[in-house]
C-alpha cells in the first residue's frame, strides 16, 4: 500500500504518486520453455514520480498529461487501465472511475514507469471503490508485467526473481541517491534479451546486513546487469551516459536500470546528485536527467 503517498481532496477523489524503479542490479538467470527469462534483480525505487488521481464516474476512462504524454495510449491499451479492469473483475466491482496521468518519467525507458502507474492505481482504486486489494502474487497481477508485483512493494526495496513474482526483503540499504540519465534514444526489450551472450548467469551474491556507503557501492560494483551489453548495441548512447556519470568523482557506481536506456549514478546524498545533475544536463540539454533520493 502506498498511504503515505496519497491524499484524500474529498470521499470521491484519490491522489497517488507513482515513483520510478530503478534495477540497481539484473542477472539474468535462465529461460523457461515458454520463453519468460528468469531474473535476479535487486530493485529500489527513487523520489522522482508520475502523478495520478482517481474520481468516481460510471464508466472507466483516463487523461493523460504532462511533459512525457506523448505516445502513451489512453485506450484499452493502457497498463493503468488495464489493471483497473483486472481489479473490477477480481472484486465485482460495478463503479468505474476517471484517471488522470500526469507523466513526468520517461516511458519505455527501464525504470518501470507504466508499471509503476498501474501499481499505484491498484491501490488508488481499491480504496476509491472500497474492496480489497489484488495480492501482488494473484496472476492477473503477474499477467500485467514483470514489474507490476514489485511496484506494488513500492516505497520498499525488494530483491526480484522468477519472472518477477517471487518478492523478498532486503536488508536495509544506507542513504544514498541516484542521478537519473536518459538519452533521448529508445531500446527494444525483446532484440536487447534475444543479444545476450547467456541466459544461465549467475544469481546475485548475498546482500549483508549493516552494509555503509562505501560498502554498498562495492557490492554493487560486483554484481552485473546481464541487459548492458546487448542494451548498448542497440543504443551506443549508453555508452556515452555512463561515461559521463563514471567520469565524475562524486559518482560512486554506475549502470544501467532494466532493460535501458535510463543510466544510473550511486552517490551519496540528494545534494550532490543535484550538482551531478546539473553538470549532466549542462553538457548534454536534451537528455533526461534527475536527482532522486532513494526511498
Amino acid at each position: 500500500m502506498r498511504a503515505k503517498n496519497r491524499s484524500a481532496l474529498h470521499v470521491a477523489t484519490i491522489k497517488a504518486n507513482a515513483p520510478a524503479k530503478v534495477n540497481l542490479t539484473l542477472h539474468v538467470t535462465g529461460q523457461r520453455d515458454d520463453g519468460y527469462h528468469l531474473l535476479d534483480s535487486l530493485v529500489v525505487f527513487a523520489d522522482v514520480s508520475d502523478k495520478l488521481s482517481a474520481t468516481l464516474a460510471s464508466d472507466l476512462r483516463i487523461t493523460v498529461t504532462g511533459p512525457f504524454s506523448d505516445g502513451v495510449p489512453a485506450n484499452e491499451n493502457n497498463l493503468i487501465l488495464r489493471a483497473a479492469q483486472a481489479l473490477r473483475v477480481a472484486r465485482g466491482v460495478t463503479q468505474g472511475a476517471h484517471l488522470t496521468l500526469e507523466k513526468h518519467l520517461p516511458h519505455a525507458a527501464g525504470i518501470g514507469s507504466g508499471s509503476s502507474d498501474a501499481a499505484a492505481a491498484l491501490a488508488m482504486l481499491a480504496e476509491l471503490w472500497g474492496v480489497a486489494p489484488i495480492p501482488a502474487t494473484a496472476p492477473e497481477i503477474v499477467a500485467l508485467g514483470a514489474d507490476v508485483p514489485v511496484c506494488m512493494r513500492a516505497p520498499n526495496p525488494a530483491r526480484m526473481s522468477g519472472i518477477g513474482e517471487d518478492l523478498s526483503p532486503v536488508p536495509v540499504l544506507p542513504d544514498c541517491a541516484l542521478v537519473l540519465v536518459r538519452p533521448p534514444v529508445g531500446v527494444p526489450t525483446g532484440p536487447v534479451f534475444a543479444g545476450l551472450d547467456s541466459k544461465q548467469g549467475s544469481p546475485m551474491t548475498r546482500l549483508s546486513e549493516g552494509l555503509d556507503y562505501e560498502g554498498f557501492a562495492r557490492w554493487l560494483a560486483a554484481q552485473r546487469n546481464d541487459l548492458l551489453a546487448p542494451a548498448q548495441v542497440h543504443a551506443p548512447e549508453i555508452s556515452e551516459a555512463l561515461a559521463k556519470l563514471r567520469a565524475l568523482p562524486a559518482v560512486s557506481f554506475a549502470s544501467m536500470s532494466g532493460s535501458g536506456a535510463t543510466c544510473f549514478g550511486l552517490v551519496k546524498d540528494k545534494a550532490t546528485a543535484r550538482h551531478v545533475a546539473r553538470i549532466v544536463q549542462v553538457a548534454q540539454m536534451n537528455w533526461w536527467v534527475a536527482p532522486a533520493e532513494v526511498l
